[in-house]
């Protein structure tokens, strides 16, 4: 069951993308309608979450670096959406662990591979997908967000969702397995653009 706040909010926001921005959501049928997701996504703005989960009938839940949880008004409205903080200064086991907890009660997570907001897209992804993949068995849906960085300017704002994927190595991943995967993971994120330009 959707909280109503996320509900309402994500009406809200997918109006006002709609109005101001020509939201257009491609392929959201890609993401399955149940079960545990992780939403990989590039990250060019700060507008880039809301596009990627208003298009979506499932609740889209996020990391947050801590520091965001501190600023007034704005910190009690992203955990009353359902993010949680993690620590970016340091390896964060606790907020890794919610993750996982979450993933294997069947929620979706957004996470953005770069870690930070990136606009070249050349910024060096982190492993922390595929370890979630790994551990929780849970699939990952490769995403590509466009014109959130110039959406006051009323760009137009693009989601595009890809093929579904799963990350089974079979046995315990290596290291040297969850950056081949990473880097597979990116190249079809990326790739997502194209469909951006055909549609």
């Amino acid at each position: 069951m959707i909280p109503w706040f996320y509900s309402v909010s994500r009406i809200v926001v997918r109006a006002i993308l709609q109005l101001w921005n020509g939201l257009r959501v491609i392929d959201a049928q890609n993401v399955p309608p149940q079960g545990p997701v992780i939403l990989a996504c590039n990250h060019i703005a700060y507008l880039d979450p809301p596009a990627l989960g208003c298009g979506l009938p499932r609740p889209v839940l996020y990391m947050a670096k801590t520091e965001l949880f501190r600023i007034p008004v704005f910190g009690a409205l992203i955990r009353a959406l359902g993010a949680f903080p993690i620590d970016r200064s340091r390896g964060d086991v606790g907020a890794i662990k919610q993750a996982a907890a979450l993933l294997r009660g069947g929620a979706v997570l957004g996470i953005f591979p770069e870690g930070t907001r990136n606009k070249d897209g050349k910024g060096k992804p982190q492993l922390g997908i595929a370890l979630l993949a790994s551990r929780t068995g849970a699939t990952v849906v490769p995403a590509y967000v466009s014109g959130t960085s110039q959406a006051k300017h009323r760009a137009k704002v693009t989601v595009v969702y890809g093929e579904p994927i799963r990350f089974e190595p079979g046995r315990q991943a290596r290291r040297e397995d969850l950056a081949k995967w990473t880097d597979e993971l990116m190249g079809r994120i990326f790739a997502l653009r194209e469909k951006i330009v055909g549609n």
